[in-house]
């Protein structure tokens, strides 16, 4: 485990604190004017207060939503990380901007299949000795096919296929191999809490025969309590374990989400605190995270 923190300052930070200093605002700003911002732009069905109150349900239902890997939401999470202290001298710093869109489809009365797609855009130095890269890392697309009434007690699960694409454009950001296995995921949503398990496994099947087989498990447990002004604050890991290399990654997220409005366009912006409670020689040791995800409700 590492546990010494670099003191390195790179010229980015000036920018990320400014950019988190901004969004802390706006949601402390949004958390206090939602509930009257959606009852004015959503229509009302009985009009007065009857009306108020049913936009303020729906923004509810929204926001847990947004803690649900798999609900029948259309969103568009853009997620930037920012992870400090990698590399073989502790001086590494990654950025990393991955798109997700995530996009239910019905299949029946009975039965959805969400698509989540995970698409990645790097930037690091440091990392790999003295060099920079930049640009596509590889792609994870997931398959999970969800009832769509929660099963008895509750509990809302989805399963299914999960793919990795090698579209790295460069070799040291990828792992230039096809991969597949199984996804999963279970969870609860009671009350103002959520919580459960995204799990997958990846094995690589084909692609560049002088690179490392894939053979790993991801394990992101989760848990979140969202309030009445639909403030999200949440918890998970993002642990993976390399079964070739017999190591574990284990990064702890803890942040805090907002739900807004812009205009007509509910948004949930999230900031993220990280830190690396396991790694193998050269990861990283605290990060921090800023995520702007688009929501398209039905």
């Amino acid at each position: 485990m590492k546990m010494k923190i670099t003191q390195r300052k790179y010229p980015l930070c000036a920018a990320l604190a400014t950019a988190l200093v901004a969004a802390a605002a706006m949601a402390q700003s949004g958390a206090a004017v939602l509930g009257p911002t959606l009852a004015a732009t959503d229509p009302a069905p009985s009009g007065g207060e009857a009306g108020v109150d049913d936009a303020k349900a729906k923004a509810a239902a929204l926001a847990k939503a947004t803690q649900n890997p798999i609900a029948s939401l259309i969103s568009l999470p853009l997620q930037n990380n920012f992870d400090w202290g990698g590399g073989p001298n502790d001086d590494g710093f990654q950025y990393r901007l991955t798109v997700q869109p995530v996009i239910p489809i019905s299949l029946s009365e009975d039965w959805n299949v969400i698509s989540r797609t995970i698409l990645p855009f790097v930037y690091q130095e440091n990392i790999i000795g003295t060099s920079s890269q930049s640009g596509l890392a590889d792609t994870v697309q997931s398959f999970f096919f969800s009832p769509v009434k929660p099963a008895p007690g509750g509990w809302i699960w989805g399963a299914g296929p999960v793919l990795q694409l090698p579209t790295a454009t460069d070799d040291l950001l990828g792992e230039e191999k096809w991969g597949a296995g199984p996804t999963g995921v279970a969870l609860k949503q009671h009350g103002p809490w959520t919580y459960g398990l995204l799990f997958n496994h990846i094995w690589s099947f084909a692609g560049e025969s002088g690179r490392d087989d894939v053979n790993r498990t991801f394990l992101q447990p989760f848990m979140s309590y969202t309030t009445k002004t639909f403030t999200s604050f949440v918890a998970n890991t993002e642990s993976s374990y390399d079964w070739e290399r017999e190591q574990w990654l284990v990064p702890i997220n803890f942040g805090v989400q907002q739900l807004l409005k812009v205009g007509k366009q509910p948004i949930a912006l999230q900031i993220a605190g990280r830190y690396y409670a396991e790694g193998p020689s050269g990861a990283p040791e605290w990060g921090l995270r800023f995520q702007v995800s688009f929501l398209f409700p039905k």
